[in-house]
């Protein structure tokens, strides 16, 4: 919930989640090559830049784009959510990188519905996922 305020408050724009990305990548190389692969994309993903993430981007694709052709065309097609990503601080990038918090909220609403059943109407929905929102918050974080 407070990742989502601080998007909707701050302006932030929407992007690719890194996490995923990066397991994607994974999951189109075989396991032999991981290391190596890992050690090309952390300079994409933590690069101070677009440009110096395309400088790096492209090292990776001319080192690994004859063998493994769908990892070159899984960034390239996210590029464009993927750069708007390190226009942010790094402290920031830290809790931006992955949407595990927005997954979390819509598990707990998952749960909140399943339990349930049922709803008499459309606003007993809504009480019931701003229940499920507000039960997650510490005490430190609603007041």
């Amino acid at each position: 919930m407070l990742l989502v305020a601080a998007f909707l408050i701050l302006g932030l724009t929407a992007g690719v989640c890194i996490i995923h990305l990066i397991r994607n990548t994974f999951r189109l190389t075989s396991r032999k090559y991981w290391d190596e692969l890992k050690r090309g994309l952390k300079p994409i993903y933590t690069a101070v830049n677009a440009t110096a993430a395309r400088a790096a981007f492209d090292e990776l694709a001319e080192k690994w784009g004859q063998r493994y052709p769908a990892v070159v065309r899984l960034w390239d097609n996210a590029w464009a959510e993927f750069i708007p990503f390190l226009d942010y601080d790094v402290e920031i990038r830290r809790v931006l990188c992955s949407t595990n918090a927005i997954e979390s909220l819509n598990a707990r609403y998952r749960r909140a519905i399943k339990a349930r059943g049922h709803f008499p109407s459309e606003q007993a929905a809504r009480i019931q996922l701003v229940n499920a929102t507000l039960g997650g918050l510490s005490s430190s974080e609603s007041s």
